[in-house]
């Protein structure tokens, strides 16, 4: 039995997930959980997430140090180490490639308006980072100023990006964002939206508690 045998196998069923919406093709995208303080199990660099299998996953450190695996680690790791080490409440980053909001990245178009109340509870304003060049400290450095302030970012030209406490939180809120990317894309062709007034958002997120209590199990 390999170690972290069950947040390998949740890291498999997001891969598949991601692959099986249509969010990554061929190697696209990368998925990590933090298995201990300073330790973190990632996909490997040019494996498709749809073929993923738990022994292929990497272990590191959270300076980027090989711990297990006869595999070499995604080439976006440096972005998925940033994150840990910034937050210390966030275990789980996802980062793919879904067609509307990579077009929204590559257009450099934030999702800020409040037209969604999904939106508002659960995301908030998804930014656009500065255009990065892959797999070098760009890509970590355009994400800083966003990791302490929001739930998800658009990467320009590149696709998006999300974290969470847990693997499926990061992986709901990735496709969140593509929803939310898909209503704006027909809300611009239909001439603009009316958007929740402020008050009302307000008055949504006082609501987050309420909400957080209904995911639970009735006691």
């Amino acid at each position: 039995m390999e170690r972290y045998e069950s947040v390998r196998q949740e890291i498999c069923t997001v891969c598949h997930l991601l692959y099986q919406r249509g969010y990554v093709v061929s190697n696209d995208g990368n998925v990590s959980a933090r298995v201990e303080e300073n330790k973190v199990l990632i996909t490997p660099s040019g494996v498709g997430k749809g073929r993923m299998t738990p022994d292929m996953l990497v272990l590191c450190d959270l300076e980027g140090n090989i711990l297990e695996g006869d595999r070499h680690p995604s080439s976006e790791s440096k972005m998925h180490l940033m994150v840990y080490r910034e937050r210390p409440d966030i275990h789980a980053v996802v980062h793919a490639h879904p067609p509307l909001s990579t077009a929204c990245a590559v257009c450099r178009r934030p999702l800020k308006e409040r037209y969604l109340a999904e939106m508002v509870i659960g995301l908030g304003e998804i930014p656009v980072t500065e255009f990065a060049m892959l797999s070098t400290d760009e890509v970590p450095n355009s994400v800083l100023p966003f990791v302490h302030t929001h739930n998800a970012v658009l990467l320009a030209n590149h696709g998006s990006l999300s974290w969470g406490p847990t693997l499926l939180s990061a992986f709901d809120r990735l496709e969140v964002v593509e929803q939310t990317a898909k209503v704006y894309y027909y809300v611009d062709r239909m001439g603009g939206g009316v958007e929740i007034t402020q008050e009302q958002a307000d008055t949504l997120r006082s609501m987050t508690g309420f909400y957080e209590k209904l995911a639970q199990k009735r006691s």
